[in-house]
C-alpha cells in the first residue's frame, strides 16, 4: 500500500515543477523598475530665482544758481533794427557774445540765445523830433527745450541832433539869396535876396528827414538785469 503512495506523490511533485518552468522569468526588461521621471516644472522649481535688481537711483539735479540783478548782459543781434523800418512791440533774437560767469562757475556760456523786444521804435521827424529805439531782453534759451523770463533796464538809443547842418543850410541858402540881390539891386536888394534865401533855405530843412538808428546783424550790445534770475 506504501508504494502507491509513493508514485502519487512524486507525479504530483513532477507535475508542479513542470508548471513552474512554464512561468514568465521575473527578470525580464518589463519588470525592472525605471526611476521616476522629474516632471519639468519640479525641475524648474528647483532652479533658485535670479533676484531681481533694483534701479540705479537717479542722479540729484544740480542746485541752481542765481544771476544777480546788476549782471552785464553782452549781447551780438542776430537780425538788423532799424528806427525807420521796425515798430514798436516787434521781436528780435540775439546771443551771447560773452559768458555769463557767477562766482567764477560759467552759468550761460558764449552764444546762448536771447530774445528781446523793441519797446519804441521812432524815426525822425521833418520838422522835429529826433529817432530813437528802446530795446529789452525778454528771454534767455538755456536749452532748446529750456527758456527762463528775464527782465533787463532798457536800453536806450537817440539819433544826434541836426541843428548845426540845418544852420548851415539855413546860412548857406541866405547867402546865395544875398549874392543874387546884390547883383540884381545893390544894397537893398542884397536884404530882399537874403531873406529869400534864407526862406529857401528852411524850406530844405523841413523837407529833410533827420538821421535815423540803424543797428546791423552782428552789431554788440549791452543790457543789464533788473532782477536776479535763477538757471
Amino acid at each position: 500500500m506504501r508504494r502507491p503512495l509513493y508514485v502519487v506523490v512524486g507525479v504530483a511533485l513532477f507535475a508542479s515543477m513542470l508548471a513552474c518552468s512554464k512561468s514568465p522569468s521575473t527578470t525580464s526588461a518589463d519588470s525592472i523598475s525605471k526611476p521616476a521621471e522629474t516632471p519639468p516644472d519640479a525641475a524648474d522649481k528647483s532652479t533658485p530665482a535670479k533676484p531681481a535688481v533694483a534701479p540705479a537711483p537717479e542722479a540729484p539735479p544740480e542746485p541752481k544758481t542765481t544771476i544777480p540783478a546788476g549782471t552785464k548782459l553782452r549781447v551780438s543781434l542776430l537780425n538788423a533794427i532799424s528806427s525807420d523800418k521796425n515798430r514798436s512791440g516787434e521781436w528780435f533774437l540775439t546771443v551771447l557774445a560773452a559768458p555769463v560767469v557767477v562766482n567764477g562757475k560759467t552759468v550761460l556760456p558764449k552764444g546762448t540765445k536771447v530774445r528781446g523786444r523793441i519797446v519804441e521804435a521812432k524815426a525822425s521827424g521833418r520838422v522835429k523830433g529826433r529817432a530813437a529805439l528802446e530795446l529789452t531782453l525778454t528771454e534767455i534759451f538755456v536749452t532748446s527745450a529750456k527758456s527762463v523770463e528775464i527782465s533787463t533796464r532798457t536800453y536806450s538809443a537817440v539819433a544826434p541832433a541836426t541843428k548845426k547842418r540845418d544852420a548851415a543850410v539855413i546860412g548857406g541858402g541866405a547867402g546865395v539869396g544875398a549874392l543874387i540881390g546884390a547883383l540884381a539891386g545893390g544894397g537893398k536888394g542884397a536884404a530882399v535876396g537874403a531873406a529869400v534865401g534864407g526862406g529857401a533855405g528852411t524850406g530844405t530843412v523841413l523837407a529833410t528827414k533827420g538821421k535815423e538808428i540803424h543797428y546791423g546783424a552782428e552789431t554788440r550790445l549791452q543790457f543789464t538785469l533788473s532782477s536776479p534770475v535763477r538757471i
